[in-house]
């Protein structure tokens, strides 16, 4: 396997690992973490917005209600939205653990940044559109080598954790059996430059798989995530990073 030294320590490195999972259990389980979202709704395309009074109808006065837009999948028009958080959420109160593999420095892979054009977009599609898929611009290719193989993966700009990141949604060969079905996601620093780049020139980068998690549908079915597009499902298995939740009993969520 083609891979760079870790950006810690030998010593280092699986301290970091350890701070970063008890960062992702207090975000999972955060107020507005996914584990606490229990209902998204849409207005139909082009109608008002559901009014605060009617949206928190039989919920708690301590649920969040928070409001989002969104492109109509057919006609393009605008879409209303709302969710409503809690803390009491059936989710919440089963969650137990993300299963996760131990960090393994083999997984830091020394790779590049590739700038694709600027109007590329990838269709992807989406666990609650019933097969449907919207395109999202992809910004650059995450290129790397595994045992000798180089692979292309699609990545885009994104925000997460209120930080402007690349993402990485990818399938691997565990998926379904040691992992998450549907995929699992990968957020990089954008590599700096010392020049603007033009569309097909690159910028090295580490891609970490230690630090793959589960997407947010993973944890609340009420959440919409992309899935892997063919290009970006590796044919061997990555075990890094967060393998899946586990709720108590035979909840579901």
């Amino acid at each position: 396997m083609s891979s760079s030294p870790p950006t810690a320590s030998n010593d280092t490195a699986p301290a970091a690992h350890a701070q970063w999972i008890a960062a992702r259990h207090a975000a999972v389980t955060a107020p507005q973490g996914p584990l606490a979202l229990v209902l998204t709704h849409w207005s139909p395309a082009g109608t008002p917005a559901v009014d605060d009074a009617a949206a928190r109808a039989g919920h708690p006065d301590d649920a969040l209600l928070t409001r989002l837009q969104r492109a109509d999948i057919d006609s393009g028009e605008t879409q209303q939205g709302y969710r409503i958080w809690r803390r009491d959420s059936p989710a919440n109160q089963a969650f137990e653990a993300i299963e996760t593999y131990d960090y393994d420095p083999s997984w830091v892979l020394r790779g590049r940044f590739e700038l694709v054009d600027e109007e590329r977009v990838v269709p992807f599609e989406h666990i609650r559109d019933d097969g449907a898929t919207r395109a999202l611009p992809v910004s650059g290719d995450l290129v790397f080598e595994v045992d000798g193989r180089e692979f292309r993966l699609a990545a885009f700009d994104t925000t997460y954790a209120g930080t402007a990141k690349l993402q990485l949604v990818f399938g691997d060969a565990t998926n379904g059996v040691e992992s998450y079905g549907a995929g699992r996601f990968l957020f990089l620093d954008r590599p700096a430059s010392d020049r603007p780049l033009a569309a097909g020139e690159s910028v090295e980068i580490d891609v970490d798989f230690n630090r793959a998690i589960v997407p947010p549908c993973g944890f609340s079915s009420q959440m919409n995530c992309p899935l892997p597009p063919p290009q970006n499902r590796l044919p061997f298995p990555v075990r890094a990073g967060e393998k899946r939740v586990r709720f108590e009993g035979d909840f579901h969520p």
